[in-house]
């Protein structure tokens, strides 16, 4: 009678064995299903950022052929002067400025030496500060930073 037992059992427990299997397939299936479609979501993220970065370096180059083209429009353009004038916007704004600014180094080196009587090697530390090497540095990065500027930031 446990024989029989045992026997039914074990046949039953033998049939399901083959369901076990195919469970575990359907299992490791939908696994590796899972693993592809994160694989292709990944994927799909990097094809987009890289076409944004194609995208944005093709808008730099636009903006620098707009930028050429303009200028060496208002310099062929009729009306010299003017056009000129247009031209050199920026440049006559940063002349004044520097100009100002060596004015006003100027006058605080003549008052420091002649009127408070320093040295010119005391007066000078005075004169050329922390804000006039700032100054001087956003100059400088104005005028010719921005390109690399915009290949840093990338």
């Amino acid at each position: 009678m446990i024989l029989t037992l045992l026997g039914s059992l074990g046949g039953f427990a033998a049939s399901a064995v083959p369901r076990i299997f195919d469970m575990v397939d359907e299992w490791q299936d939908r696994k590796h299903e899972r693993e592809m479609v994160k694989l292709n979501m990944e994927a799909a993220k990097i094809q987009h950022e890289l076409r944004l970065e194609e995208i944005n370096a093709q808008a730099d180059i636009a903006q620098t052929k707009a930028i050429y083209q303009h200028d060496s429009s208002i310099q062929t353009k009729p009306g010299g002067f003017i056009n000129g004038l247009r031209g050199s916007v920026r440049p006559i704004v940063t002349y004044t400025f520097l100009l100002w600014f060596i004015a006003t180094k100027g006058f605080a080196l003549y008052a420091l030496v002649w009127l408070e009587g320093m040295m010119i090697a005391e007066a000078m530390p005075v004169i050329y500060d922390d804000a006039s090497a700032a100054i001087f540095s956003c100059i400088i990065a104005f005028w010719f930073g921005s390109r690399q500027m915009q290949r840093f930031k990338k």
